[in-house]
């Protein structure tokens, strides 16, 4: 039987490590199954600092920051960084990272992991582009159809990958540990949040084109009694930046660049109400299944969210929030009041503590452990 003590895997991913909590929460498992992890990214001007992780981080600082340029040489990079060190076990998170590990690993003759963490080729920066879809298209149809080991983040993904290429893809959902009951939650006056209004939140790493942002921020015009909080960071900020000045809700909407987890959980602990309302635009965020979503349920935050197949799947069997109906302003103004001031809202709060019980990172991280035990080194 294969032993993991002393053992290295090399974990890598496109980010800059800090804000991937999947990530963080693999390193932290491989970490405690024996393994040595050694977890590759890169560094941005506004990274965030690491702190007292148990595992060790390499941030590679790359010249080019965006484009065909910035993918070409954080590849070449990471390519001779797999190549040139010692490992037993790749793990490759999404397909920005694949073809580096997938050479690898044949040349090694080492496992590969990966976990993809959405339809890469369906993101809607790609729709515009067709030329670049194209050729992540090709990478995607070589290398998928030759993995033995593979992750996705919700059924619906894993069988499309299935039907497409007949790889089967093991689930493991984005849910997060439970937070720890033992922190001294700050209170909304200690946050600088107005006690005398409800809090309404849209966190997450990723605030960006067709999620859903710009038509929030537009609802907040026809509500008085709320303020909106997002936290977070994407290639929307900018405009939703203007757009609070434009539209003068300065006051209604509140944005923070994201925060270290366990500064965001104050925040969201003290929420009224979650959003998650993704527009079903593109195959991969039809089947999302956001981190922020279980962020709430473990927060106990009613949520109000899009009719996404795996979100309404999660909604609906837990009873924990409700539904817009279109990505009309004045209609999300309807429901966020609605909500608000619901009869419903001891009901949903009750069915979050049954929900975040069960949905735990204890449960789920069994696919993990069933995936390693299937590995052949």
């Amino acid at each position: 039987m294969f032993t993991t003590q002393n053992k290295l895997v090399i974990v890598s991913v496109i980010n800059d490590l800090v804000s991937d909590i999947r990530v963080q929460k693999t390193c932290n498992f491989l970490t405690d199954k024996g393994f040595q992890v050694l977890l590759i990214g890169r560094r941005l001007p506004q990274s965030l600092p690491i702190n007292d992780w148990k595992f060790k981080t390499k941030r590679m600082n790359l010249f080019f920051r965006k484009g065909v340029a910035f993918y070409l040489f954080f590849n070449v990079r990471l390519f001779f960084n797999l190549l040139f060190t010692k490992a037993d076990l790749l793990f490759s998170n999404d397909l920005d990272t694949l073809l580096p590990n997938y050479l690898v690993s044949k040349i090694k003759r080492i496992p590969l992991i990966y976990d993809s963490h959405e339809l890469f080729c369906e993101v809607p920066e790609l729709q515009q582009t067709p030329f670049k879809k194209k050729i992540w298209l090709i990478l995607e149809r070589k290398i998928v159809p030759n993995l033995n080991y593979a992750l996705t983040v919700s059924s619906s993904i894993a069988e499309v990958f299935k039907n497409k290429y007949g790889t089967a893809f093991l689930v493991l959902r984005n849910i997060p540990p439970a937070p720890d009951e033992n922190i001294k939650l700050k209170s909304k006056a200690e946050l600088g949040i107005n006690e005398t209004k409800k809090m309404v939140l849209l966190q997450g790493a990723g605030i960006n084109v067709q999620r859903g942002a710009e038509e929030l921020v537009q609802a907040m015009r026809f509500i008085d009694d709320a303020v909106l909080y997002i936290i977070g960071s994407g290639d929307v900020w900018s405009t939703l930046e203007k757009m609070i000045t434009d539209k003068e809700i300065t006051g209604k909407v509140i944005l923070i660049n994201k925060l270290p987890k366990n500064e965001l959980i104050h925040y969201t602990k003290n929420a009224d109400l979650g959003i998650t309302i993704d527009k079903p635009s593109n195959l991969n965020y039809l089947y999302s299944l956001p981190n922020k979503l279980f962020d709430y349920i473990h927060c106990e935050v009613p949520i109000l969210a899009s009719k996404l197949v795996e979100i309404e799947k999660i909604i609906k069997e837990y009873e924990i929030g409700d539904f817009i109906e279109s990505h009309d302003p004045k209609g999300i103004a309807v429901k966020i009041t609605e909500m608000l001031n619901s009869e419903k809202r001891n009901s949903w709060k009750k069915n979050l503590l049954t929900a975040k019980n069960v949905l735990t990172w204890e449960r789920e991280k069994e696919t993990l452990e069933k995936i390693l035990n299937t590995v052949k080194y």
